[in-house]
């Protein structure tokens, strides 16, 4: 606490001085701890905040009165309860009001948008998965926000090219646009062409889009930068080489898992494309000389999707790295003749490298691990999945890469306590590791992660068989961790369940099936100290009716949980827990023979509050 004296001395500063010194505070933790010190210091933090997230939805009205004035984005993603009325208010309130995102509210239809149109400023909108909107709304939306610069629609299911139409009309002024998922046809590609300021497109895996449309966008969108037809059946070589003809200051080319081969003539055509960054061809077929084509062309390219493409040699990799020596991201995941010496070129071309993808790639070794080690010191993320050749001395290796934060080492059957400490001592920046199946992991290598890697945030230890409570009363000091899985570790009790939720208050997202051990102490504890936890699996799990009754009562950011099998449980034990957790629940899975068993009642509410359930 401060002292008279010293807050005497604080709160005589200028508000223009606080200010200053709040904005510095880099940190939201020190912002918070800013916030918490008195009222004049928390009004400063409402004078200056021009974004919120919005959690709990019934706290809007609130939040509007002491942040409305100056705000300028807003998330209300996967909020409940989210109505027209509220909306209203909102963009009434909130005059400066420049993003807003209402992804994945169910509650989100005609009248919400019709009622956010009014927001006449919005610049950015992000409607991802709000599946009762129609071309009614968008055209509310298209009217009222007539400056609009970005917009997202992914698995809006009830657009069709009448909405699109409209809005490649009204809002001229489109930078971003994803229609991604969307049963638009080539008539939205005529409309959307007509977009002079179009920079980014987003089409991936939409079914009714092929080649023809796409010749639309060879002679329209001259602004265009980006464009994603990955996953999209109809689209062929043919179709880009439309697009790369018509727009050679093309960026970003994502065409993964669309295209059988890379063909002469679209390669032919990617000789004019010298300022591309991106291109993702994964699932295509491609040759030797096809590395050889892009590596001499396109120099300035920093990332390279090749997941799953048939052809990938040594050879291809290294003619390919020769020339792009600014690689930051590779992805060559599932190519399966890649060894040890098409790592050490990818090592000493590309030094760079913040990002490599070699899933399944078996004949990597610790030969290739060392050349990482010792060339690319700015690698951030690499995946080793399924890579059997890595051990120890690969993963001693590899930890001279301190600046690591996300490790993948599922299936790597060969490493051991041992590897995992030489990754505790030196990558203290890991926020996410997954050892998922990695059996000669136990209690030993998770005291070392748990001395070092302080900032991990995402730890799978699904089938860790020699992981005890001794191992998850370590992982209870990672007071960072938010997403844990922990499938299958027949060793564990409650006793090391309550570690975890009395020491990690951040956990949002806890996957525990099959941990068939754990008594109700285990999860009285979660359900008294894990107020964070949005998702849980507790499937094949020992939990009583009155645990499961507090965990889904108690928990009241939950939203998402997986019941199936539930051997102690009854059938009344199981629907006072829907019943307490009702309001705010979005996703249950639950056992298919309950669908007979439960009350019609229960099973309304829920579907009435647009819950979701899935029957096992």
């Amino acid at each position: 606490m401060l002292s008279f004296q010293s807050s005497k001395n604080v709160l005589s500063l200028t508000e223009d001085l606080l200010v200053r010194i709040y904005e510095l505070l880099a940190a939201e933790s020190d912002r918070k701890s800013f916030r918490l010190v008195c009222r004049e210091f928390r009004r400063i933090d409402t004078l200056t905040r021009r974004h919120l997230r919005v959690i709990r939805i019934e706290f809007l009205p609130i939040l509007l009165r002491h942040w409305a004035w100056g705000l300028k984005s807003l998330v209300l993603s996967r909020a409940t309860g989210l109505r027209f009325s509220g909306l209203e208010m909102l963009a009434r309130a909130c005059p400066c009001l420049e993003s807003v995102d209402v992804s994945y509210c169910c509650g989100f239809g005609d009248r919400e948008a019709a009622a956010l149109s009014s927001a006449v400023g919005l610049r950015e909108l992000n409607m991802d998965k709000c599946l009762q909107l129609t071309d009614v709304g968008l055209a509310k939306i298209a009217v009222g926000c007539s400056k609009l610069e970005k917009l997202s629609l992914k698995w809006c299911m009830e657009m069709t090219d009448l909405g699109i139409d409209l809005l490649c009309k009204k809002c001229v002024d489109l930078k971003y646009l994803d229609v991604s998922y969307l049963k638009v046809t080539n008539e939205s590609l005529h409309s959307i062409a007509s977009l002079l300021k179009l920079e980014v497109l987003g089409l991936m895996a939409c079914p009714l889009i092929d080649d023809v449309g796409l010749q639309f966008i060879e002679r329209g969108c001259p602004s265009l930068k980006v464009i994603d037809v990955s996953r999209c059946e109809g689209v062929s070589s043919s179709g880009l080489i439309f697009v790369v003809r018509g727009h050679r200051n093309l960026l970003e080319l994502n065409a993964g898992y669309c295209l059988s081969e890379l063909s002469t003539a679209l390669l032919h055509q990617m000789k004019n494309l010298n300022h591309l960054e991106v291109i993702r061809i994964d699932g295509a077929r491609i040759s030797e000389t096809s590395f050889q084509v892009i590596s001499a062309n396109c120099k300035s390219l920093v990332e390279i999707g090749l997941s799953k493409c048939l052809g990938v040699t040594n050879m291809g990799i290294m003619r390919l790295v020769s020339a792009c020596i600014n690689l930051r991201v590779l992805n060559l995941t599932c190519c399966h003749s890649i060894t040890d010496a098409a790592i050490s070129a990818i090592a000493y071309s590309c030094r760079s490298l913040v990002c490599l993808k070699v899933e399944s790639c078996n004949m990597i070794t610790e030969k290739g691990l060392c050349q990482l080690g010792s060339f690319c010191l700015l690698l951030e993320e690499i995946d080793l999945t399924d890579c059997c050749g890595v051990n120890d001395k690969g993963l001693e290796y590899l930890s001279r890469c301190s600046e690591l934060s996300c490790l993948k080492l599922g299936l790597c059957t060969n490493i051991s306590n041992k590897g995992l400490s030489y990754i505790g001592f030196n990558c203290l920046k890991i926020h996410e590791l997954d050892l998922y199946r990695c059996t000669g992991i136990g209690d030993d290598g998770l005291e070392a992660l748990s001395n070092g890697c302080k900032k991990l945030r995402k730890l799978n230890l699904s089938y860790c068989n020699e992981v005890s409570d001794r191992g998850l009363g370590y992982i209870g000091r990672l007071e960072e961790l938010s997403d844990l899985e922990m499938r299958a570790l027949h060793k564990i009790t409650g006793v090391g369940l309550e570690a975890v939720a009395v020491g990690c208050k951040r956990l949002a997202d806890l996957d525990m099936k099959h941990c068939e051990k754990v008594g109700d102490s285990g999860f009285w504890a979660l359900a008294y100290y894990s107020k964070n936890l949005r998702q849980i699996n507790l499937s094949y799990c020992g939990i009583s009716d009155m645990a499961l009754c507090m965990v889904m009562g108690n928990l009241s950011r939950l939203q998402e949980a997986k019941l199936v099998h539930l051997s102690n449980c009854t059938v009344e034990g199981v629907e006072l827990a829907l019943r307490a957790c009702c309001v705010r629940i979005k996703k249950v899975k639950l056992f298919a023979p309950l669908r007979f068993m439960l009350s019609s009642e229960i099973l309304e509410i829920l579907h009435a509050r647009g819950c979701i359930i899935r029957w096992d």
